[in-house]
């Protein structure tokens, strides 16, 4: 059994389900992530690995089960109050980084700092500091079609930490890369999240890459293998009463 951390998780789900029509992607799934911590959910594909993910960050609700955030249930809130937390406490980074086509580099990272009413100029500048931290500033003035499979993960990743989110979430970050830029944008994912102190839900089938993670969770058919973690989170409860 896995040591308890040593304080309450910021991220809570609690034997969560979640079905489309007649196939059921989660069966009861609970998992706990500690303020810092990357966590890394492994698994073949179809396990409901990215369903998990998309559940903890309020891209979808669970058919049952809650998920609480920094001490609040945020799965019964409404969408405009869920998409409110992915422009501030979390953020999100998909396998192949989802960027604005229409839009250079710099204002791809700059957008969410703009849709929460941060002025122009502030935001560019923030911006351009999170591209030259992940050694992309060369590709600022650049639209996504301009840019290699693995700048654009990086563009993804700056769009990402610019708004200081508390946890980030990322589904497959390096699937849809080569092994050397999938290397790279590992290692600053890491390292942004350890200078941060961000907590990092990363989805991943890739054994190398979840090998970089502070703990392993491993799903399979709709369930986490083995079911330690439920025991991890009660141990932080049981710490922090």
């Amino acid at each position: 059994m896995s040591p308890a951390p040593a304080t309450p998780p910021l991220l809570t789900a609690h034997q969560i389900t979640k079905s489309y029509g007649r196939s059921q992607a989660l069966r009861g799934v609970t998992l706990h992530v500690a303020p810092g911590e990357i966590v890394a959910v492994t698994g073949p594909s179809g396990c409901g690995k990215s369903t998990l993910l998309h559940v903890m960050s309020g891209i979808l609700r669970p058919d049952t089960g809650e998920v609480h955030f920094a001490g609040s249930r945020i799965d019964d809130i409404n969408e405009t109050r869920r998409s409110l937390l992915r422009r501030t406490d979390f953020g999100v980074v998909f396998q192949f980084g989802q960027l604005v086509a229409e839009l250079p580099a710099v204002e791809n990272v700059a957008l969410p700092l703009m849709l929460r009413g941060e002025g122009r100029g502030a935001a560019m500048a923030r911006a351009a500091d999170w591209l030259d931290r992940l050694g992309v500033a060369e590709v600022a003035d650049q639209l996504p079609g301009e840019m290699s499979g693995g700048q654009q993960q990086r563009v993804a990743l700056a769009r990402a930490f610019v708004t200081g989110p508390r946890v980030l979430f990322t589904d497959e970050p390096t699937g849809a890369l080569d092994s050397r830029s999938g290397g790279v944008v590992l290692e600053h994912l890491v390292q942004a999240a350890r200078t941060e102190g961000t907590s990092v839900v990363l989805v991943t089938h890739d054994a190398a890459i979840a090998a970089r993670a502070d703990r392993e969770v491993r799903m399979r058919d709709g369930l986490l293998h083995p079911a330690t973690d439920a025991a991890v989170g009660a141990g932080a409860e049981e710490a922090s009463g």
